[in-house]
């Protein structure tokens, strides 16, 4: 449980008569989440271009402060104090590995800055100082694994990077198969960037899953999928459902190579809606007309939107008054669809499966009926645990 008391060493903000607000973007820009981060600070940065043409934030331009967190949690946390005392941003942009948001979130509570976080993870977590726009539990891992019952999928086995979104991720799933009499088939981990395989795979040829839940995070998909293949188990053979790989890392893997496999997101390029074509029009002009885009990629360009829209209802930069006024903007038709932050500062999202095509694209297979509420607390996993955030 989280609340905010008094905060005596919240950033000032920016004197009137300046002409800009500096705002914090971190991401890994080198390293073995590069594959991931780069393109959602591009998003970022497309967001706020897109704010400044239209006047900026309280008359201010929007000025970015572009750091890179090097894949390492460490780093991240060095840069968002930098970003915070150096820079003096009115709040920060970023984050990918639950590693890299842990390591920051002391930081953003000593500060009492604001870190909007734009990544699907484990829950388990409540502060004041972060917006979670990423999927909870609920809202990815826990609808595809009852997508996947509904499939006949009963034998699961859980491949992950060795941190603590897979770790707890699939602490979660399993309490969830028990529960649904499923089995699990096998659980592995390999450390963050890892690239020999080939234990992992006679491990799953061994066990003989009906599908695998894979959290592997960077480009150790690569390695993974690569070896797969080669030993006989490609996608088409073995299913494969993905929590890391989206659009952006199909591209970057090739998408032959993970073609047939499932993902599930709160967002994939093809939805079909005009807010949606506008905001994948928007960034391919701006990036290249072959452009990929993804889930953390469109939550990485709404948070941005959403702190300007906070900022206007509150009147103010300061942190505390704009995490308040977020929980109350009204409801909102973004290239997400449907979305609204909860009290808990975590976003009302809906949820889809979709299946990888040759040509990159997700075919989506199934979506929640209407947007889930966020619970950062699964049950079975955390009883009587909650989120409260005055």
């Amino acid at each position: 449980m989280a609340g905010a008391g008094a905060r005596p060493n919240v950033p000032p903000s920016p004197a009137p008569d300046t002409p800009a607000v500096k705002v914090g973007v971190l991401h890994s820009l080198t390293g073995t989440m590069a594959i991931s981060e780069v393109t959602v600070k591009n998003a970022t940065m497309l967001a706020i271009d897109q704010l400044n043409a239209s006047g900026g934030a309280l008359g201010k331009q929007v000025e970015p402060v572009i750091e890179d967190g090097a894949s390492d949690p460490a780093i991240f946390s060095q840069k968002a104090q930098k970003l915070i005392q150096q820079d003096k941003v009115a709040t920060v942009f970023g984050g990918w590995t639950s590693a890299s948001r842990k390591a920051m979130l002391p930081v953003f509570e000593r500060f009492h800055s604001l870190l909007w976080y734009p990544v699907q993870f484990e829950g388990n977590e409540c502060s004041s100082d972060i917006m979670y726009s990423g999927a909870q539990p609920n809202q990815q891992i826990v609808p595809a694994l009852d997508w996947a019952f509904q499939k006949g999928y009963k034998k699961i086995f859980l491949l992950g990077s060795d941190y603590v979104f897979p770790r707890t991720a699939n602490l979660i799933l399993k309490k969830h198969i028990v529960q649904s009499r499923g089995t699990v088939a096998g659980e592995e981990y390999v450390p963050l960037g890892g690239t020999d395989f080939s234990s992992v795979i006679s491990k799953i040829k061994l066990a003989g899953p009906d599908i695998i839940f894979n959290t592997l995070n960077g480009d150790s998909n690569v390695s993974f999928f690569k070896q797969a293949s080669a030993a006989g188990m490609p996608p088409s053979k073995l299913p494969v459902m993905s929590f890391s790989i989206a659009e952006q890392e199909a591209k970057a893997m090739g998408a032959s190579l993970v073609a047939g496999s499932y993902a599930a997101w709160n967002y994939f390029q093809t939805l079909d809606t005009p807010a949606n074509k506008k905001f994948v029009a928007a960034y391919r002009a701006k990036f290249g007309k072959d452009a990929a885009l993804d889930d953390p990629m469109a939550h990485g360009y709404i948070d941005v939107m959403a702190w300007a829209a906070a900022v206007r209802k509150a009147g103010s930069f300061e942190p505390d008054a704009v995490r308040k006024a977020a929980a109350q903007l009204d409801w909102e038709d973004s290239c997400m669809g449907k979305i609204k932050f909860a009290g808990n500062q975590s976003l009302y999202q809906t949820a889809y499966v979709g299946q990888l095509e040759p040509n990159g694209d997700f075919k989506i297979l199934w979506q929640s009926k209407e947007p889930l509420m966020p619970d950062p607390y699964d049950q079975l996993a955390f009883p009587g645990k909650s989120c409260l955030i005055k």
